[in-house]
């Protein structure tokens, strides 16, 4: 059972959530919050599996929420919602920590499956909508991602086989896909992913593909170049 904390500062939106879950046997709503803050607070004495978290939300918003659950709840995942599909905040969140965003108006089934995504240690978020974030929000390689930047560097850590593999997690390839694509085996694609993140000090994909595009690995489509 996946044990789920509701983080909205409307009820009417916790509420609704509650019940989409709660027909569900794989899901159990543990506890709900009102803020950043409290979703702090209830997680660290509820230890949910994954915590839904607002985005905007007063007091402590979900960004500042997320990343003071990564560093206390570590094992709590955050699926991060917003009432707009193309937010700053969401980019921010997923750096933060986030392992997943839906918008709000997503059907239950794909919740459902975002839930079971990022509580399998997945990152949830499509991937022409990542790009589509990265694109609008990420512009240029930035100050407080060095670790990335020296990665993607010729002197870097990472071996050709990984810079490979993490430029093909840019352009949205899943694991199978990357095996495919370098025909090998997908326990060495998940082998070489290990690494990969311990490197680049990211918790997760959603966080790897943000690092790539700001260390300048890869850039937005719309500069006609990848």
């Amino acid at each position: 059972m996946i044990r789920v904390l509701i983080a909205d500062d409307q009820p009417l939106v916790r509420r609704g959530l509650a019940l989409i879950l709660a027909p569900d046997p794989a899901f159990e709503v543990v506890g709900e919050a009102g803020d950043g803050a409290e979703a702090v607070a209830v997680a660290g004495r509820l230890r949910p599996d994954v915590v839904l978290m607002d985005i905007r939300m007063p007091v402590l918003d979900g960004v500042g929420a997320t990343a003071e659950l990564a560093r206390t709840v570590p094992d709590a995942r955050v699926l991060a919602l917003s009432t707009f599909d193309m937010d700053e905040y969401v980019v921010a969140a997923l750096r933060a920590g986030a392992s997943g965003f839906l918008p709000k108006d997503v059907s239950p089934e794909e919740l459902t499956a975002a839930l079971r995504t990022v509580h399998a240690g997945e990152a949830a978020v499509a991937p022409r909508l990542l790009t589509r974030l990265l694109s609008a929000y990420v512009r240029t390689p930035t100050p407080h991602r060095p670790a990335a930047a020296a990665a993607a560097g010729p002197s870097g850590g990472l071996t050709p086989r990984e810079l490979e593999i993490w430029r093909l997690l840019a352009a949205g390839l899943d694991n199978t896909a990357v095996a495919e694509e370098l025909d090998i085996s997908v326990s060495t694609v998940k082998n070489h992913i290990t690494g990969l993140f311990a490197k680049l000090g990211v918790r997760d994909r959603a966080q790897a593909v943000i690092a790539a595009y700001e260390s300048g690995l890869v850039v937005p489509a719309r500069e006609g170049r990848t």
